[in-house]
């Protein structure tokens, strides 16, 4: 029997006691599973309580509310039915036996639900993506963007690039297949202007791809700062945990330490880093390549210098990137006027970027940083525009379409045949966005990242 013939099943809520369970069921087997264990169906989507029994042996199961919900206007597209249960590792083990057993149902893969969903046309791939990101949504800003993402609005603005490439191909395959016909003159002409303008507006979306991107994954906070700077204490103060190891001999920290943090509604990951500055330690120096790489990838630069480092600041000016943060830190330990030191360290800064004094210890400056990375991050997500990119996957489609568009003109030159093997790639990698073009290790890859009885 093949895998989309088998009715699944699996408990849609967390695992362990809880107040209520819910078990989902979908495939042809569903109404047929839900009269064996409560006798009869009720109308189709209205809940109704049922007692529910083992078919072999008849003992109770529990008392509990039923849905039925025949296909195809259900999630899957299926016929569906749910179990909300009371929580008891018992009742669930007795559900999970019966409906295994002798009702040949088999427990879901991970994911399994959404992708029935989408095979059966309920909703795209993007879609399916946006649901995932729903169930992992930490922060407002994640919720908010996985919300527009499962409701479609990102899939609309592919199928309306891939509508347009679309008819730019039916003009060239018409020049093509019919030069007789006493069609007008300029299709393929009028067909590249389409694809040119098209790859334009492919353009302009990678330029900000990276935005929806680190809404999902993050906003990367690099803390960076020569050796006993005050990283560490200002990594543990501000996710308020000993995250980072604190110790008053310089270099202890090697490796990158990241942490995530919700922050007015953003998901920012702050990452300590080893002490920049030259070393013959071969461990230590490996952790500096690493801080340098961290501040090459990073979204945003805080960098630290105690008041007797404020010199050090000279060596980072290569690494810095105008809206960087440059503080003096360990500021309850100034001796002497604050004002001046800022002065000292604005010499030494690259333009461009915010300076000010803060303490780990006392919480002087802090707010005022927390306001600071609260910013560039919502700033850097654009939320009120267009939905974005959201992953990886997204945008190498989109950049495999523009190199095929890209090679438009040069490809018109040779022939309106040419011309329409570069239409067919980029409609070709638009369609695997949306899973019009259906790859199945791709799908394989998205799904399997879902949970079970998603």
């Amino acid at each position: 029997m093949r895998a989309e013939d088998e009715t699944i099943f699996a408990l849609a809520t967390a695992p362990g006691r809880g107040a209520v369970a819910v078990m989902r069921v979908s495939g042809r087997r569903a109404l047929a599973a839900l009269i064996a264990l409560a006798g009869r169906a009720p109308p189709a989507r209205r809940a109704a309580l049922r007692s529910l029994r083992d078919p072999i042996s008849g003992d109770p199961i529990d008392d509990a509310l039923v849905l039925w919900m025949p296909g195809p206007a259900s999630f899957t597209g299926e016929d569906c039915v749910e179990f909300h249960l009371h929580g008891g590792s018992a009742i669930i083990a007795a559900l999970t036996a019966a409906l295994g057993g002798p009702l040949q149902c088999r427990l879901a893969r991970p994911g399994e639900f959404t992708e029935r969903a989408f095979r059966h046309g309920r909703l795209d791939l993007t879609q399916a993506e946006g649901i995932a990101d729903l169930v992992e949504a930490e922060t407002g800003a994640q919720l908010r963007q996985a919300l527009r993402q499962a409701r479609g609005e990102l899939g609309a603005k592919y199928a309306a690039w891939r509508a347009s490439l679309q008819g730019a191909l039916a003009l060239v395959e018409a020049a093509i297949d019919f030069p007789d016909e006493g069609l007008e003159d300029g299709l393929a002409a009028r067909a590249l202007g389409e694809a040119q303008a098209l790859a334009a507006l492919l353009n302009a979306e990678l330029a900000i791809a990276a935005r929806g991107i680190r809404v999902r994954d993050g906003f990367l906070v690099a803390i960076l700062g020569p050796p006993n700077a005050g990283k560490s204490s200002l990594l543990n103060r501000l996710v308020g945990a000993d995250r980072a190891i604190v110790s008053a001999r310089p270099g202890t920290t090697r490796d990158i330490v990241e942490v995530g943090l919700s922050l007015c509604g953003y998901f920012v990951r702050l990452a300590d880093s080893a002490g920049l500055r030259e070393t013959t330690d071969e461990i230590e120096e490996e952790g500096v390549r690493r801080a340098k790489d961290l501040a090459a990838r990073a979204d945003l630069r805080v960098f630290l210098a105690a008041p007797e480092q404020i010199e050090a600041i000279s060596d980072f000016r290569p690494l810095m990137v105008e809206g960087d943060l440059v503080c003096l830190s360990q500021a309850d330990r100034l001796i002497g006027d604050e004002a001046d030191a800022l002065t000292e360290i604005y010499r030494h800064s690259a333009a461009g970027v915010s300076i000010f004094a803060l303490s780990a210890r006392d919480g002087v400056g802090l707010e005022r940083l927390l306001n600071e990375i609260a910013e560039a991050a919502a700033e850097d997500a654009g939320l009120s525009g267009a939905p974005a990119l959201t992953r990886e996957r997204h945008r190498q489609c989109v950049q495999r379409a523009l190199e095929a568009l890209t090679g438009a003109g040069e490809a018109a030159i040779r022939g309106p045949e040419v011309l329409a093997e570069h239409l067919r790639a980029a409609n070709m990698a638009l369609g695997e966005l949306v899973g019009a073009v259906r790859v199945e290790d791709v799908l394989g890859a998205i799904f399997s990242q879902f949970c079970i009885g998603k």
